[in-house]
């Protein structure tokens, strides 16, 4: 039911699945905050449950705002009043911070002290863990669905195969804080994670749907998700070792092999799911140890809260968000395009004029008659 659902967003576009982390990063702010709540008892100081959801909002205007800037940069220019917000984006995120730093030291009670402070720690914990990571997830997704959809599903994959292998396999204990999980399922969970994964990447690289990036069309003034594949999602050539090329050539088989360049990549990351995505799993469970609770919430029935579902995901999230940016990442026109509309017009007539010489002298242009 929950895959099903996750297919339907998939289908209803960017704006759905931008609006679904948001509602899930609230939700997760609001269990995480719950029980710190319950633990240090401050109900009976109401500003400071507002004080915590001031801070979700102004750390939302700030990641948002810096997303849509960099995705929308040609429509926000072209709103009257929406270049200044921009310009001074950064500021006015910083002063809203400043506004909830300054009601926090007005809102101290002299008796509360050591838990409102706590409390304060804790609210900007949640805001790392949920808010910073949810914006990660919204970053992945503009570099195409794949980005999004396939590291979901290595941790979906991951989760139910463990389960599955422990449950028909398990003998040995992995670690203490989850007993129940077994170096049998890890493993098994792991290696089953890995080929499942490839063989998922394998049709979803045949979709320009999943694989072209989110981007805002000036001409068409609306986002657009079509584009000639990457070199990353068209089928290569590569060759192999002299000695397997020689026995591949005794069998009467192909001396080279074809797969598509993201292969590489989506190995790495369903090694990752499967050996570092878990441990996101045991330290929600040694949380809700330290604090003797069963789940995070009760939103699910049998599942717990959405917190106790996506302990894996945003970890996942910041990993896929890190890869990218050090080995996929690359400018392209339409991303250029974005900054460069946000320049003042003679800024961006300098821009083309050295753009110009530049290409004039190297012979790319020629020069006009």
């Amino acid at each position: 039911l929950m895959i099903g659902g996750f297919g339907l967003i998939i289908y209803g576009g960017p704006l759905a699945l931008m609006i679904t982390v948001f509602v899930v990063q609230v939700k997760c702010f609001a269990e995480i905050i719950n029980i710190g709540y319950a633990v240090y008892k401050m109900d009976n100081l109401p500003w400071f449950r507002s004080l915590s959801w001031y801070f979700l909002v102004a750390s939302n205007y700030f990641f948002y705002g810096e997303s849509l800037v960099e995705q929308f940069g040609v429509l926000i220019n072209n709103v009257d009043f929406l270049p200044f917000l921009v310009r001074y984006h950064r500021l006015i995120s910083f002063s809203m911070y400043i506004i909830g730093f300054v009601w926090f030291v007005l809102s101290l009670v002299k008796k509360y002290y050591l838990r409102q402070f706590s409390l304060f720690a804790w609210t900007h914990v949640a805001l790392l863990c949920v808010v910073t990571q949810s914006y990660l997830i919204i970053q992945n997704m503009f570099q195409g669905l794949i980005w999004l959809i396939m590291p979901v599903m290595m941790v979906i994959i991951n989760d139910i195969m463990a389960y599955v292998f422990g449950f028909f396999m398990g003998r040995t204990p992995l670690i203490k804080l989850s007993p129940k999980k077994t170096w049998e399922g890890f493993i098994g969970g792991g290696l089953a994670t890995v080929v499942m994964s490839l063989g998922l990447a394998y049709f979803m690289c045949q979709v320009p749907y999943l694989i072209c990036p989110i981007e805002y069309s000036a001409e068409l003034e609306r986002m657009t998700m079509s584009c000639e594949p990457s070199a990353l999602f068209r089928p290569q050539e590569y060759g192999l070792p002299d000695t397997v090329t020689t026995w591949r050539r005794i069998l009467g088989m192909k001396e080279t092999v074809t797969f598509y360049p993201f292969f590489v990549h989506c190995f790495f990351m369903s090694l990752f799911a499967s050996i570092i995505g878990p441990f996101g799993g045991f330290f929600a469970s040694g949380f809700k140890r330290a604090f003797k609770i069963k789940d995070f919430g009760d939103l699910i029935p049998g599942h717990g809260g959405i917190m106790d579902r996506f302990d894996c995901q945003f970890l996942m999230a910041t990993f896929v968000n890190v890869y990218i940016h050090s080995f996929i990442n690359i400018p392209t026109p339409g991303k250029l395009l974005q900054q460069v509309f946000m320049l003042r017009p003679d800024e961006q007539l300098e821009l083309f004029h050295g753009l110009q010489d530049s290409l004039l002298a190297r012979g790319i242009l020629q020069p006009e008659a």
